[in-house]
């Protein structure tokens, strides 16, 4: 129990206000009780003092019997003992008197009523019926015996005088007792209001001292608490004096403090992951917005392509990256761009080539290269596509033990997106140069076709109709070689011309150069028994649609020479980068080899090449091959040059 009182405030607090409840009724009863006792005292008193006064008036009555008639005074005197009797034994006196004997007011009253009934009402009865004896025997008697009655009478008289005085003190005494209970109620009353004060003033006292210690305290406490709390200061506790409720509060808010700091680290902690968060989007989407800006700016340059791969480094945190173009197929791919510096002693990253690992199924996935005695180098590869169509792949190495997150990945797949949109842009672009620039060269073909065509026909015709009036004599004979030089000539001219005409006429689909080059190794084949092999290295839109129709000219023109003039049985074409990042087109055959006048009259073929290579800015070879045959060799600059110049031929063809 006393446990379950320190434990509770309430029930403290409880007791303190029901002990004043208690002692403000005991109180309030006890002024009831005792205003109950008391009420009818004084009347009571009074009644008493009334038959102290009723004896003497009785004595007064009896000392007076000699002014006035007997009959008159007997009635007087039987009058005030009747009120006498009535007034003694009146409710309003005896309702004070205690019932209890052993109480001396109550010896007193007996004592009292008992004289009364024994001795004063027997000697006025007496003196009564003497009065009244005598009035009814004295007629007829002497003088004498009236006197003697007389003597009777006073003898009555002084009798009641001598005890009256007795009966009047006891009854003082009544009085005085009844008085002595009046005061002793009323001091009983003043005794129990000054103690319920007394007691109800400590109890007050001790409930203000419990109030401060055990609540105010406590609660000054916690307000200081809660007020740094509420200025961010979680570190603060609270010390509690009691194990009841504010104790128990006390507890509480230290472990809400605890939890609201452990709360407010995290939610900083959030804050800040937020921050960076947020940071690290706006970079993301910057590093997006630049890599669309950059990649739409024409022409792109090497230093586009190096600067996305460092920004994406910086971002990120992993790298160095390359970017790699696919070639004519999975198998062959072209490094487009690259940060990574070659060390000495260190595996290339392409070395050895594995472009199927690197494209796989064109999805997002970790590539391992395997690097003796060092762990394997771990590449994430990220396809480059756009509408479905794979360009090539987005290469970036990632450091031991780190792991791209979620957000890493999608920001290079964006990336990655966005440079295939970015090849799909160029590329519809260039095939918009390529239709307008095809377009224009069919219009010329037909305008040649129209004109010059039909006139080097008609000159044909002449020629062959002098050649057959003419007379076939010696002296003729120069004549008719002028004419067979002139026949040549023409057929020469017709023949090229025709080519012209095939060459302006030849449309390009949508891969370009790439499909134009199979399309005429195709024809070859078709026209003549020769072998021609087609290894095309170069990347998608590489090349400006101007470069593209030279080449093509110029590859058409080499084979048509082997057709016609190699005997050759194999023809392969190749082209591919240079050491520098120039363009190589090479033309092999196994035939008998250019002769050493190649250009003599009438031969045009190698002066349009040269004429093609000077319009590329780039120059033309025709030299004999060591193992037999001839070698034609094109070499030029393109015009938007992506090849990082640090890149060989066999390290970038893959």
């Amino acid at each position: 129990m006393k446990q379950v009182f320190e434990k509770s405030l309430l029930l403290r607090m409880g007791l303190a206000m029901a002990t004043i409840t208690a002692l403000a009724f005991m109180g309030m009863l006890s002024s009831v009780i005792i205003a109950e006792t008391t009420q009818g005292a004084a009347a009571a008193i009074n009644q008493a003092g009334s038959l102290r006064m009723q004896s003497y008036r009785i004595a007064s009555s009896l000392a007076r019997r000699s002014d006035i008639d007997n009959q008159e005074a007997t009635r007087i005197t039987r009058d005030l003992m009747d009120e006498f009797e009535e007034r003694i034994l009146s409710p309003r006196l005896t309702s004070m008197i205690p019932r209890n004997e052993s109480k001396e007011s109550r010896q007193v009253y007996d004592k009292i009523l008992s004289r009364w009934k024994r001795t004063i009402r027997p000697v006025l009865f007496a003196y009564i019926n003497t009065v009244a004896n005598d009035l009814s025997e004295l007629h007829g008697r002497e003088s004498h015996y009236a006197e003697q009655l007389d003597a009777a009478h006073l003898a009555l008289k002084q009798r009641y005088l001598t005890i009256v005085d007795a009966f009047v003190a006891d009854i003082d005494h009544l009085v005085h007792l009844l008085e002595i209970e009046a005061e002793s109620n009323i001091q009983l009353l003043r005794l129990i209001q000054v103690s319920s004060l007394f007691l109800t003033v400590g109890v007050v006292f001790v409930t203000m001292y419990l109030m401060h210690t055990d609540v105010l305290v406590p609660l000054r406490n916690l307000l200081a608490c809660a007020e740094a709390a509420r200025r961010g200061d979680f570190s603060v506790r609270t010390h509690p004096l009691n194990d009841d409720e504010l104790g128990n509060l006390s507890h509480a808010f230290n472990v809400m403090a605890e939890d609201l700091s452990k709360m407010y680290a995290d939610l900083e902690a959030r804050v800040q992951q937020k921050t960076a968060d947020l940071e690290r989007s706006n970079r993301s989407l910057e590093l997006l917005y630049n890599t669309t800006r950059w990649l739409n700016e024409a022409p792109l340059a090497d230093a586009t392509y190096t600067q996305l791969l460092s920004k994406i480094e910086n971002l990120i945190g992993v790298g160095p990256g390359t970017i790699c173009l696919a070639g004519y197929n999975k198998n062959h791919a072209i490094k487009l761009a690259s940060t990574r510096s070659h060390r000495a002693g260190e595996t290339d990253l392409c070395h050895p080539a594995n472009c199927n690992a690197c494209f796989d199924d064109g999805r997002t996935h970790i590539v391992e290269i395997a690097r003796e005695p060092r762990q394997p180098l771990r590449v994430i590869s990220i396809p480059i596509t756009d509408q479905e169509q794979q360009y090539g792949v987005l290469l970036m190495e990632l450091p031991e033990g780190v792991e791209l997150h979620d957000w890493q990945t999608r920001l290079l797949e964006a990336v990655a997106d966005h440079i295939g949109v970015a090849i799909n842009i160029a590329q519809r672009a260039t095939q918009s140069r390529r239709l307008a620039l095809l377009e224009e060269r069919s219009v010329i073909a037909r305008e040649l076709h129209d004109s010059l065509a039909q006139s080097l026909s008609y000159m044909k015709i002449q020629v062959s109709r002098l050649d057959a009036a003419l007379p076939h004599t010696d002296s003729e004979a120069a004549a008719h070689a002028i004419l067979q030089e002139l026949r040549d000539g023409i057929n020469s001219a017709y023949r090229e011309l025709r080519e012209l005409l095939t060459t302006f006429r030849l449309r390009m689909d949508g891969r370009g150069l790439s499909s134009a080059l199979e399309e005429t190794v195709r024809e070859l084949r078709e026209r003549s028994t020769l072998t021609v092999m087609l290894h095309n290295h170069l990347p998608i839109t590489q090349l400006t649609p101007n470069e593209e129709i030279h080449v093509l000219q110029v590859v058409r023109e080499a084979l048509s020479n082997v057709v016609r003039h190699a005997q050759a049985s194999r023809a392969e074409v190749t082209l591919d980068y240079a050491a520098s990042g120039e363009v190589v087109v090479t033309v092999d055959d196994d035939g008998i080899g250019i002769p050493d006048e190649a250009e003599r009259r009438h031969h045009y073929g190698l002066a349009i090449m040269n004429e093609r290579a000077h319009s590329l800015h780039g120059r033309l070879s025709a030299t004999r091959r060591p193992g037999g045959g001839s070698r034609i060799q094109l070499i030029f600059t393109p015009q938007h040059r992506t090849m990082p110049s640090s890149i060989t031929q066999n390290g970038g063809a893959r």
